[in-house]
């Protein structure tokens, strides 16, 4: 294991801590916030591993939290989501690698739909049963430890937020 190699793991650790933190704020706003924090670190963790769908696809996740932050009416449309699942593909093809393409093409597809219901469940649903299970297969594969270590903590995150406020309390808010 070289110094180069423990440098781009601590790269991505560093965005593993803000996405992990990310699901104990209960406003949907200031995750989306905290969640941006985390994306430039997996962009350049994943760019780093030579990862280019990862890199691309954390991109595209970046700039869904910036609109998902913003509060903008235009930001927070279908219109939007629509958008940012088409630059998902758009991400995907351009970087190529084979079916492991597939893999966050599709996790950040089920993340932007949840992320643009407004809908606290739906969110964290999203991302414990399609975001994050994709996101281990893909980390995996890439050697990504800091994605693994991120994807199995933000599950255990998530359903953490789930026990803190309560299912019945995670609702809809804009």
């Amino acid at each position: 294991m070289t110094l180069n190699y423990i440098l781009i793991q601590l790269i991505g650790f560093v965005g593993t801590g803000c996405y992990l933190v990310s699901f104990q704020f209960k406003k949907n706003r200031t995750l989306f916030m905290v969640q941006t924090a985390g994306y430039i670190f997996y962009t350049l963790h994943y760019y780093l591993l030579g990862a280019l769908t990862g890199a691309a696809s954390y991109m595209v996740n970046l700039l869904r939290s910036i609109l998902l932050s913003s509060g903008k009416k235009w930001a927070c449309s279908w219109w939007a989501c629509i958008g940012l699942c088409l630059l998902q593909l758009c991400a995907m093809k351009l970087t190529w690698a084979g079916w492991i393409s597939i893999l966050p093409c599709a996790a950040n597809i089920a993340s932007t739909i949840g992320g643009y219901t407004y809908n606290a469940r739906k969110i964290r649903a999203a991302n414990l049963f399609v975001n994050s299970p994709l996101c281990i297969i893909y980390a995996v594969i890439v050697g990504s430890w800091a994605g693994i270590i991120d994807e199995a903590i933000s599950m255990a995150s998530i359903i953490v937020s789930i026990v803190r406020f309560g299912w019945k309390n995670l609702g809809e808010e804009k």
